[in-house]
């Protein structure tokens, strides 16, 4: 993998690392327009060739953006979240992590019948009663991800009138003593619709993340089959595979990643 300042010399490297700095310490913010080229090479007393090399660098690892034309500039992206798949974690942990403020809107929640797909994700049979929670859940107030989970309502009686909007898996946790110890997650890159362009705030047909995953507790109990899309923009998949739980045969909580490609049509 090429490093982020690799190729463009040391005066650009040195321009690259002190934007980075401003950035990473809150001194250049999401969305905020760095200025134009002559003016950043005046101030940070370099060449705009420079200035541009380092600019370009930054681009190439996702710190910024370039819009080109009049009305167009340099700009700070927003910080991407880490999604960690070797760890079982909800979506407001893992921002709070991130040192990023976690919020959600409720789209809708209900009790509805399992089609054949869900109930035999859920083993569950068709026709059974479900609870269907659909979110969108926010990182710095930015749209992140919208989410549709569907649980067993028999399994968890009055899970409708518990406070949805933070974390799922913590709600489960403190009223229903079920704690998530394995998901298995398929992983797939969509375009955006009219109506996830709409909510996700991204232009219709842009990348998304759509993840299917059906989560067990700690007894091999199928509990969770959620589908969600993410802004493939703002997110960054990480594995991590320790060489001593590398072998199929070892076992654990976590969870299993299944990644294929999408065919058109």
């Amino acid at each position: 993998m090429t490093a982020p300042g690799a190729g463009i010399g040391p005066a650009g490297e040195a321009t690259r690392r002190r934007l980075l700095d401003q950035i990473t310490h809150g001194q250049l913010r999401p969305g905020e327009r760095l200025g134009a080229e002559r003016d950043l090479a005046r101030r940070l007393g370099v060449s705009r060739s420079t200035v541009l090399q380092a600019l370009g660098a930054l681009e190439t690892s996702g710190v910024v953006r370039r819009v080109p034309g009049r009305g167009g500039g340099t700009f700070v992206l927003r910080q991407k979240v880490e999604r960690d798949l070797s760890r079982v974690v909800g979506v407001p942990a893992l921002l709070q992590a991130q040192g990023m403020t976690a919020g959600s809107r409720i789209v809708s929640t209900a009790l509805v019948a399992a089609d054949e797909e869900t109930a035999a994700a859920l083993a569950v049979g068709v026709g059974s009663y479900l609870t269907d929670v659909v979110r969108i859940r926010l990182a710095d107030g930015a749209p992140i991800s919208l989410e549709h989970a569907r649980l067993p309502a028999q399994r968890f009686p009055g899970l409708l009138d518990l406070p949805l909007g933070n974390s799922l898996y913590d709600l489960l946790r403190e009223h229903y003593g079920t704690v998530p110890g394995e998901a298995v997650e398929h992983i797939e890159v969509v375009p955006a619709g009219v109506d996830e362009a709409s909510i996700l705030e991204v232009e219709q047909g842009a990348p998304l993340l759509s993840i299917t995953r059906t989560t067990k507790d700690g007894r091999g109990r199928i509990f969770e089959f959620s589908h969600d899309l993410f802004r493939a923009d703002r997110t960054v998949m990480t594995v991590r595979t320790p060489a001593s739980r590398a072998s199929d045969e070892t076992a654990g909580s976590g969870r299993v990643l299944q990644m294929r490609p999408r065919t058109a049509g």
